[in-house]
């Protein structure tokens, strides 16, 4: 029977350019399960993305600001929501699978920690001398084995080309993670990989300006020595007030990259006689930025790293992460009946160091902070 699947399956045979990842040709999943009638592989995937109990806490996990500093500033799911949309967008223009660039995008954080970065760090810190923790790798844990949503198998039972782009996602703020066996160390990830790859950063550098101004962490007459933002927001009007020149200045700066890379990856992808999926894999990474913006992206990036990320009230509130993970890791490994049902029985399998770490990679910023209290305050209802 042909279903609506074969027929958006044909139109991508159509319509999308033969080095795309096309749905009907998918590696497949690890576990055999019926085909979606009503939706492409990569739809369901980027679905169960969605629904996924991991997708849900990114709302109450710290971009850059702790989720109790204002309900203003991102976080790590209005974060992936902003990277899918100005994905697709560069995937509409690239004519790549849309579906599949969706589903990378808003997976790409799932396996990040509560407290960012600093959060990552120590748990990294912690498990050194048991196989370390890098949330690129922990996202694919989440997806593979930590999700509990089906009976006949662990994890969310994605695609290989799906888990590939989590595995394979990078930028400056990642560290190097060593890749499982199945996927090929040497060879580039697909293109819709490398979309959500640059479009993370587009994002992060848009609206970490946007809360790094909000939170008055940063201030505009600083920003105005830095030459991507000097030039755009010299060009809005100066009869607008300041905070809707910045509004404006930020729309514009997701306008100028967004379109740098489309007219950039599709240089590369003529120049380096990109024809198949084969020669993405064989060749190194396409979408880029210019040479230009590059320059460009890398002095407002040392510009953030200097004032936002380096600022005093961020790197407290970084060190006081730190010690409440710390003193979480330590407690539960002294007595991992502490851990919850679901999470010690797996103790025997995965150790109970690992299991530690998952239990506490998976928590939000609130959580962690709450349970920092049940474990040590007297009075605190459990």
């Amino acid at each position: 029977m042909r279903t609506l699947r074969n027929q958006l399956e044909e139109v991508e045979e159509k319509t999308l350019a033969p080095y795309a990842v096309f749905s009907g040709k998918s590696k497949g999943r690890v576990h055999d399960e019926p085909p979606p009638s009503y939706r492409t592989h990569f739809m369901r995937d980027r679905d169960r993305i969605i629904h996924s109990t991991a997708f849900r806490r990114l709302e109450y996990k710290t971009q850059v600001f702790v989720n109790h500093e204002g309900d203003y500033y991102r976080t790590r799911l209005t974060h992936a929501l902003e990277v899918q949309q100005i994905a697709r967008t560069i995937a509409k223009a690239l004519r790549l699978n849309e579906s599949l660039t969706e589903a990378i995008s808003l997976a790409h954080d799932i396996g990040h920690t509560p407290f960012g970065h600093a959060g990552e760090a120590k748990l990294n810190e912690l498990m050194k001398n048991h196989g370390g923790f890098e949330h690129n790798v922990q996202g694919l844990r989440v997806v593979d084995f930590l999700e509990h949503r089906y009976s006949k198998f662990r994890g969310l039972n994605l695609c290989y080309e799906t888990r590939e782009g989590i595995i394979k996602h990078e930028t400056d703020y990642d560290s190097p993670n060593p890749l499982k066996n199945e996927f090929d160390p040497v060879s580039s990830a697909s293109l819709e990989g490398q979309i959500a790859n640059i479009a993370d950063e587009i994002a992060y550098n848009a609206h970490d300006l946007d809360d790094g101004l909000k939170s008055n962490y940063i201030k505009l007459d600083q920003l105005r020595k830095v030459t991507l933002w000097s030039d755009i927001y010299k060009k809005t009007d100066p009869e607008l007030d300041n905070q809707d020149r910045i509004y404006m200045s930020i729309r514009n700066f997701i306008k100028i990259e967004v379109i740098d890379v489309i007219e950039t990856s599709l240089n590369n992808i003529n120049k380096n006689k990109i024809e198949s999926l084969k020669d993405v894999y064989d060749n190194p990474p396409v979408v880029k930025f210019s040479e230009k913006l590059e320059k460009l992206n890398r002095e407002l990036k040392d510009f953030l790293m200097e004032n936002l990320y380096q600022h005093y009230k961020v790197i407290k509130m970084q060190e006081k992460s730190k010690r409440i993970i710390d003193i979480l890791f330590s407690i539960y490994i002294k007595e991992p009946n502490q851990l919850p049902p679901q999470f010690h029985k797996t103790i025997p399998e995965s150790g109970k160091e690992r299991v530690t770490c998952d239990y506490i990679a998976g928590m939000t910023d609130r959580f962690a902070q709450y349970e920092y209290e049940r474990l040590f305050f007297p009075f605190k209802k459990m």
